[in-house]
């Protein structure tokens, strides 16, 4: 796979409208009943005669009895004979994904230098892409997407500014107080449902320019928003809010974790979001199931000023073309299969619904992008124990609070296993 330097590839011509329209014809479809399937995981491609010129195909199915895979994906490999009564159904979260073999052997392909020294091919080609993908200037590689949305805020503000932000935000609640740490930054909070607000909110949110008071300095707008529920941003409601920033001088700042999951679910592409934005970060180790990494996106000025804080940051990689090539092969070829986990999420929404003493958030057919929430009634205890007696059923799942647990679809789990993890769930709420 060599250097790509104008942002193009297969995924530069995805249609985003029809990848919306796929997931629509999926999630019309009732879940029907589905013979158990193993817990798909990935072992090591042992390949090594592969051209760095291209990035190597997906792999065959290996078995005739399989489904036939969708075009735009790649099939998980089965695990070994045994294995599956074993198999555990791991929803906690899109970032438990292993790389599929192709993954594999891209990675091994990539040509590497050293990022430091700034002579790493496969990352700037990285870079390049993001960048021209999301329709701005400059790319920045780094670890993950703490560090992409902690650079942004310490790029961007000094100590004693102040970030205006959904009070439910990542950078507030799983990023280890670092906008407090790393910047000396406040964070002024606003409320609304599934994490979206309104730009009457943004300007009531802005402090006035006065000695006593901090500096509002940012705005950050978390699309898909991940405590909301997996929310997308209604593109008008996007736009309208980061025009307020903007018309009040903030740096408008996009945590775009899951931003792909937004564009499949809108049909909008990527740059639809961006162009309202001043930065982007963006995560390639979740539904897109790459093993490492994020990016930070912005202008050619505010990218170079990053650059020197993700160094001080501990953030700066030397041979990190390996970990970037599995990024490039997921924009490549993970990104159209997001509708799949969409219309898994329905699925097992649509089961959940059913279950007694569960409250589903939403309806089924409401549930935005790739995760299902749940409250529990109060006889089944609170949510570590049930994910606990759930765990002990053979499905993985994670609290997000007292009573509610949130189950999150991805490129390892199939429509099979979204079954299997549906009775396990019932099970759980039958054994307490």
């Amino acid at each position: 796979m060599g250097p790509v330097t104008d942002g193009s590839s297969a995924f530069s011509d995805t249609n985003w409208s029809d990848c919306h329209q796929v997931r629509e014809v999926r999630d019309s479809q009732a879940p029907c009943a589905a013979p158990p399937g193993p817990y798909h995981r990935h072992p090591m491609s042992s390949s090594s005669s592969i051209s760095p010129a291209s990035t190597p195909p997906s792999t065959p199915a290996s078995s005739a009895s399989n489904p036939a895979p969708n075009p735009a994906s790649e099939p998980a490999s089965e695990p070994a004979a045994g294995d599956a009564a074993k198999a555990v159904i791991d929803l906690r979260s899109d970032t438990v994904t292993r790389p599929t073999p192709a993954m594999r052997a891209a990675m091994m392909a990539a040509p590497l230098g050293d990022d430091v020294l700034g002579d790493e091919p496969t990352v700037q080609a990285l870079e390049a892409k993001i960048a021209a993908l999301l329709g701005k200037d400059a790319a920045l590689y780094v670890p993950s997407g703490t560090m992409a949305n902690q650079l942004a805020i310490r790029t961007v503000c000094e100590p004693g500014d102040e970030i205006v932000a959904h009070k439910d935000s990542h950078i507030i609640h799983y990023e280890t107080g670092a906008p407090a740490a790393l910047a000396g930054c406040m964070i002024a909070p606003l409320d609304g449902a599934g994490g979206l607000f309104e730009p009457a909110q943004v300007h009531a949110a802005i402090k006035p320019k006065d000695q006593h008071a901090p500096l509002s300095r940012m705005l950050v707008l978390e699309n898909t928003h991940n405590r909301g529920g997996g929310t997308v941003w209604p593109l008008a409601q996007f736009a309208a809010c980061a025009a307020a920033g903007r018309e009040r001088g903030l740096h408008v700042h996009v945590d775009g974790a899951r931003l792909m999951n937004a564009c499949v679910a809108s049909g909008h592409a990527p740059r639809d979001f961006a162009q309202h934005a001043d930065s982007v970060s963006i995560c390639f180790s979740k539904g897109l199931g790459a093993p490492v990494g994020s990016a930070l996106v912005g202008s050619a000025a505010f990218i170079a000023r990053a650059r020197r804080f993700r160094k001080m940051f501990g953030g700066a990689m030397r041979q990190s073309g390996l970990l970037a090539a599995a990024c490039i092969h997921a924009l490549d070829h993970h990104v159209a299969r997001l509708a799949d986990d969409h219309a898994n999420a329905k699925r097992l929404a649509r089961a959940v619904a059913e279950i007694p003493r569960l409250s589903l958030e939403g309806s089924p057919e409401s549930i935005p992008t790739n995760m299902v929430f749940f409250t529990l009634d109060a006889r089944l205890g609170g949510a570590q124990e049930f994910c606990a007696r759930l765990a002990r059923q053979g499905v993985a799942a994670i609290g997000m609070g007292a009573n509610r647990v949130r189950l999150v679809t991805h490129l390892d789990v199939s429509a099979a296993d979204i079954d299997r993890a549906a009775e396990a769930i019932a099970r759980a709420t039958r054994s307490n």
